[in-house]
């Protein structure tokens, strides 16, 4: 079974075309959840009406299952809670130069 760091691991490597930070450090990544070769993520946009909505969740998708072990990966996306910068890792925010 395919473990979170992992899932994690292949996020960090998805970007948000239109910010140079990945979708984890982003905070974007809500939650993974794995049952046997399923990966479940919850996760959200920087915006409701992102134009990117279907390329980032395609890009994500993709991403999880090209790992070992995944048959599957479901992308939920929320808009609880509703997004905002402070989500942003101390990473994300070096990269932005919010720090």
């Amino acid at each position: 079974m395919v473990s979170e760091d992992t899932i994690l691991g292949a996020l960090r490597k998805v970007y948000d075309p239109e910010i140079p930070v990945n979708l984890v450090d982003l905070g974007l990544i809500y939650s993974t959840q794995v049952e046997n070769d399923k990966v479940n993520i919850k996760m959200t946009l920087t915006a409701t009406g992102c134009p990117m909505h279907s390329i980032i969740s395609q890009n994500v998708k993709t991403a999880i299952e090209a790992l070992d072990g995944v048959t599957e990966a479901i992308v939920d996306i929320v808009w609880e809670p509703r997004w905002n910068p402070e989500m942003i890792s101390p990473e994300g925010r070096v990269a932005l130069g919010m720090e």
